[in-house]
């Protein structure tokens, strides 16, 4: 039997591991339950990767996140390892020949989402493999005090019901003691081996800054942080908008959300990783995989969602170990914002109930029919036809998803049909033409034997996995293909799919779910109370704050935080009355702004700022309408 370095090098290319992996890796290789909690890009994969190849069958890995687990088989395959995984683009028959596959082509990982578990079939050949190993990724999930409960997660125990002698892995990036304690109970863990690294991080400065004017305090960071940068932005429009706002002041910029093309988002990822670019601005869509330890700065403009996802994106910063800054900047009418972003749009039971009968008769779904069904979706008309605000649509979808009513693909996918139009020698000559086109195109004859005889519809992606190559690889020939006059192509771009995973039932399906809609809303309601706590105090180190909420006792303040500083360096009140004066004399002319009382201080801005505040509180200043200071 191979031991795991000699694995980890051979496959891996790196002659050491990291802390932890090579005691979760023993344990699993002595056949215990584990629960590893591993900070953001801590190398959870490896610790069932390596066990699962030392092992003799096949590891099961249950993931919520298809962009993860097309990721994590691509890196598989590319080092010569077997995987496959079951998404939603696969018909039945795909299916079934892949389970095959899986009992009699010795592959080693089978990554597949947990609603696949209900489903007989998967069952049935699962009972079939000789499986070594369960891995259950994203394993907060698997919690109703989890930030992404997913009731699916518990059809995990089926897997241990098909094979109690096979010990499970259970992983995740961030979990508080209550979550931990569910993840064990819900997997049926005997006597689990707990590995928790603390999240204490000693180079990372959790900063939170009040600022009016964020783009001018962005400015002002990355001209003083010149490392590699993260923005977070709330939407799409954001992260264009930020990135040609900072072109425009001579900074490197890039940016990346959901709706770019695999193309677009590897080339903009690449500027960025290889420091041609210095900042990405992004949505939260960026976060998969990023293992760049050069990040100097992680800046949220706008307040997070939870704690937990703020946690994993500020996490990204300093994984070299050297000083690194993770930054939210507030002002005023934050609060009341993310209040109105996320709650405020909060589907109740019955609008749940309204989105999901309106969307069955959509697709012209009849009562107690469409269990399986699959349906490119277009969202902007479905809200326009029903005249549905769009966010509180948006959150209904999403519960129906996460409850295992419909599985909602929010990619862009690409819906294909073709024919060929030319006879054999004709085709076989440009083959010999262009022998670039070769491998998707045999890969297409030899799965569409109609192609000749009738317009057939084409699974790009299957293609792609056939064919070892990019879906936009697959995409581009068959436009060749078109061009030259080979091929008739009709090749349509839908924002959505979705799958109905239960047969119509209406008020039935919805009530059924109905517990679990209002407690997932009262936690909603709960993290974003969390985070205005976290940045109105200012009182506590925020890493302390930080690292209590995910269950940390007796930790010592980090020294270098936003609170730390200002308990260290705080102005006296012979200063403050000194910057008073200044500030006084300042005025007297005229009004002026924040960053330009600052601009012509000779004191620290962060002082500056301190004493405005006071200012603003004794009544000595007052502020305009143009958001600028006088003298009251």
């Amino acid at each position: 039997m191979q031991l795991p370095i000699q694995i980890l090098e051979h496959y891996w290319n790196y002659t050491s591991f990291r802390s932890d992996q090579e005691e979760i890796i023993e344990a699993v290789l002595n056949n215990d339950d584990c629960l590893a909690l591993l900070p953001t890009s801590g190398g959870k994969s490896i610790c069932f990767q390596v066990p699962a190849m030392i092992k003799e069958g096949i590891c099961i890995v249950v993931s919520p996140l298809i962009a993860l687990m097309k990721d994590q088989v691509a890196s598989l395959k590319e080092k010569g390892i077997k995987a496959m995984a079951l998404t939603s683009e696969y018909s039945f028959a795909d299916i079934d020949v892949m389970l095959d596959n899986c009992i009699y082509g010795n592959y080693k990982f089978l990554y597949l989402s947990p609603e696949r578990l209900s489903q007989d079939l998967v069952q049935g050949r699962i009972r079939q493999m000789n499986v070594n190993l369960i891995a259950v990724d994203e394993a907060h999930c698997i919690s109703q005090w989890g930030n992404d409960f997913r009731p699916a997660y518990k059809n995990i125990a089926t897997l241990r019901e098909l094979h109690p002698q096979v010990n499970c892995i259970a992983l995740t990036a961030t979990a508080t003691k209550r979550v931990v304690k569910d993840i064990v109970e819900s997997l049926d863990f005997i006597d689990p081996k707990i590995f928790k690294q603390s999240f204490f991080r000693s180079n990372l400065a959790y900063m939170v800054l009040e600022e009016e004017d964020k783009n001018y305090r962005i400015e002002q960071i990355l001209k003083k942080q010149k490392g590699s940068a993260i923005i977070y932005v709330r939407n799409r429009k954001s992260t264009v908008q930020m990135n040609n706002y900072l072109e425009s002041k001579g900074f490197s910029s890039t940016y990346y959300h959901g709706g770019l093309t695999s193309k677009e988002k590897s080339k903009h990822f690449d500027l960025w990783k290889s420091n041609r670019n210095q900042v990405m601005v992004a949505t939260n869509a960026f976060g998969m995989g990023i293992d760049k330890p050069d990040v100097k700065t992680v800046i949220h403009i706008n307040l997070p969602e939870n704690i937990e996802s703020y946690f994993q994106e500020a996490g990204r910063a300093g994984r070299n170990n050297e000083k690194a800054f993770s930054i939210i900047l507030v002002n005023k009418g934050d609060e009341l914002h993310v209040k109105q972003q996320f709650l405020s749009v909060l589907p109740s039971v019955d609008q749940i109930k309204d989105v999901y009968r309106k969307l069955s008769n959509y697709f012209q779904i009849s009562y107690g029919e469409g269990e399986f069904t699959v349906h490119d979706f277009n969202f902007g008309h479905f809200c326009k036809v029903y005249q549905f605000n769009t966010l509180i649509a948006f959150n209904a979808l999403q519960h129906l998803d996460r409850t295992s009513v419909i599985k909602l693909s929010k990619e862009f996918r690409n819906k294909t049909s073709a024919q060929v139009i030319v006879n054999n020698p004709q085709l076989f000559a440009y083959l010999e033409r262009h022998p670039k086109t070769q491998l998707v195109l045999k890969s297409i004859l030899r799965t569409y034997g109609g192609i000749f005889d009738y317009e057939t519809p084409l699974n790009t992606r299957l293609i792609a996995d056939k064919a070892s190559c990019d879906e936009d690889e697959v995409i581009q020939v068959l436009q060749q293909l078109e061009k030259d006059e080979l091929i008739s192509l009709q090749l349509k771009i839908s924002d959505a799919q979705i799958i109905f995973l239960q047969p119509r039932e209406d008020d039935k399906t919805i009530n059924r779910i109905s517990k679990i809609i209002e407690q997932q809303n009262k936690l909603k309601q709960d993290h974003v109370q969390a985070v205005i706590n976290y940045v109105n105090n200012d009182k506590i180190c925020k890493s302390i704050q930080l690292l209590e909420y995910f269950g940390e006792t007796n930790i010592n303040v980090c020294g270098i935080c936003s609170v730390c500083i200002n308990h260290k360096s705080g102005a006296s009140p012979i200063d403050n009355k000194m910057i008073i004066q200044e500030i006084h004399q300042l005025l007297k002319k005229h009004s002026l702004s924040s960053r330009a009382i600052s601009e012509q201080s000779k004191y620290e801005e962060a002082k500056v700022q301190e004493v405005l505040k006071i200012m603003l509180e004794r009544e000595l200043i007052q502020l305009t309408e143009f958001n600028t200071y006088q003298i009251k």
